[in-house]
């Protein structure tokens, strides 16, 4: 039996990973590091997979890190092998192969895993998840044979892989469950800009159904040849791409004494109820400061930062998560969006809206007395990393609220009227 000892050992090739890793090297250039990931590849940006199937990049195009990076960290990575069990108090991980690697600190940057909707025949050949490179590699030789897909799912991940297939010629049928395309990061003025974009450019898109049976080609009783919907509807396809989201992947810890909700339990030092276990991104629940609580916020940046915060205070350097939240930059077909916070806030309590639609141009702020709690900016971005530091900061707006929404809001004037309200707390200058 094969047995390493790690003083850190990262479960993880991703963002949170790759933050720990250099957290760590900033803190610590000696001790052993090991990154563990089941994938066989080079860190690499997941939100470009939908670039690399329309053949837009290569996958040393969507490398996250230069391809020496391992080497530049003195990183022993061990990559396409799985974790099969974590035994808490041997420190030790037990690998799929047999192997076992045991760590003083231990890294859980495990993702999330693809969440996959119960459907009649499903298992046909030509159905596909869409979080992961493999599953980009495993879809990109059916786009050659493929005219008609149906995605399940108008979030995030549907929408950047319909794209993908809209450049590939592919005629597309969205299947959303919700009554909106990506209505769970955004109000329903976007959810329509973005909808009237997908039907632009050709795709169909049908909202408060789901696919509830996979049937198979009457050519080959093996593939995919078509979906039924909960409501009757036959939809011909070719390719069926499941897009539904992801679960945090904590199969690590059950059977143990973490501490796991929805996702496994951070505090504010992504520090685990072990007090040498850590966890980040997609996996945990991380202090939200617009909640104000620990929620569940898988996106990238989240998970780079959360990811930073255990790496230091792994290799012994306190630091503190200041919070994140649920935020997106996008701009699928063409439309610039920027969301983050709240979207639709409850009655009262405290809270407001202030928008301003005009044509595809969409503007809108949520305050919490007095403090912005939520933001959305359609083919205007320009201002949301102002706005989104303001909410971030928690600076009471108030007096300049209207302005947050005018043509003529920028830097300057911001710092300005910050300067006169003197709540700022410096923020511009970190």
């Amino acid at each position: 039996m094969v047995r390493k000892h790690f003083r850190y050992l990262i479960i993880g090739n991703s963002a949170g990973g790759i933050g720990a890793a250099e957290a760590i090297r900033e803190t610590d250039k000696e001790g052993s590091l090991a990154i563990l990931s089941d994938e066989p590849y080079h860190t690499y940006s997941r939100p470009l997979i939908s670039e690399y199937l329309a053949g837009e990049r290569t996958i040393e195009g969507i490398y996250f890190r230069p391809a020496d990076f391992y080497k530049q960290k003195s990183v022993q990575a061990i990559l396409g092998k799985k974790a099969a069990a974590l035994d808490l108090a041997g420190r030790l991980v037990r690998l799929e192969s047999g192997e076992e690697l045991t760590w003083e600190r231990l890294l859980l940057a495990c993702g999330g895993k693809p969440i996959v909707p119960p459907m009649k025949g499903d298992g046909l050949e030509g159905r596909f998840n869409f979080i992961t490179l493999n599953d980009a590699r495993k879809l990109r030789p059916a786009l050659k044979k493929a005219k008609e897909a149906v995605v399940i799912g108008g979030g995030l991940i549907g929408i950047s892989l319909t794209e993908a297939l809209v450049k590939s010629r592919i005629k597309v049928t969205i299947v959303e469950k919700m009554g909106r395309v990506l209505g769970a990061i955004v109000d329903a003025n976007v959810s329509r800009l973005e909808e009237a974009r997908l039907k632009k450019a050709g795709v169909k898109v049908v909202t408060g159904h789901t696919v509830q049976e996979v049937v198979a080609s009457a050519e080959r009783p093996e593939a995919v040849g078509g979906v039924v919907l909960d409501n009757g509807q036959e939809i011909t396809c070719q390719i069926l791409g499941v897009a539904v989201g992801v679960s945090p992947r904590g199969e690590l810890v059950e059977g143990t004494d973490i501490k796991k909700g929805r996702g496994i339990v951070v505090d504010r030092h992504m520090a685990t109820s072990h007090p040498d276990v850590f966890a980040c991104g997609d996996a945990a629940e991380a202090y939200d400061f617009v909640y104000g609580v620990a929620r569940l916020t898988p996106i990238w940046p989240n998970a780079y930062i959360g990811g930073r915060v255990a790496g230091f205070n792994m290799a012994g350097k306190k630091a503190v998560y200041p919070g994140g939240t649920v935020m997106n930059s996008l701009g699928y077909f063409g439309l610039p969006i920027a969301s983050a916070g709240l979207f639709d806030p409850p009655e009262g309590n405290g809270y407001e809206a202030l928008s301003h639609l005009e044509g595809e141009t969409y503007r809108k702020v949520i305050l919490k007395d007095g403090r912005i709690a939520g933001m959305a900016m359609v083919s205007d971005i320009g201002r949301a990393g102002i706005i989104f530091g303001l909410m971030r900061e928690g600076v009471n707006v108030s007096s300049f609220k209207e302005a947050l929404l005018s043509d003529e809001f920028s830097l300057p004037r911001c710092q300005m009227t910050c300067g006169r309200e003197g709540s700022a707390r410096n923020w511009l200058h970190r």
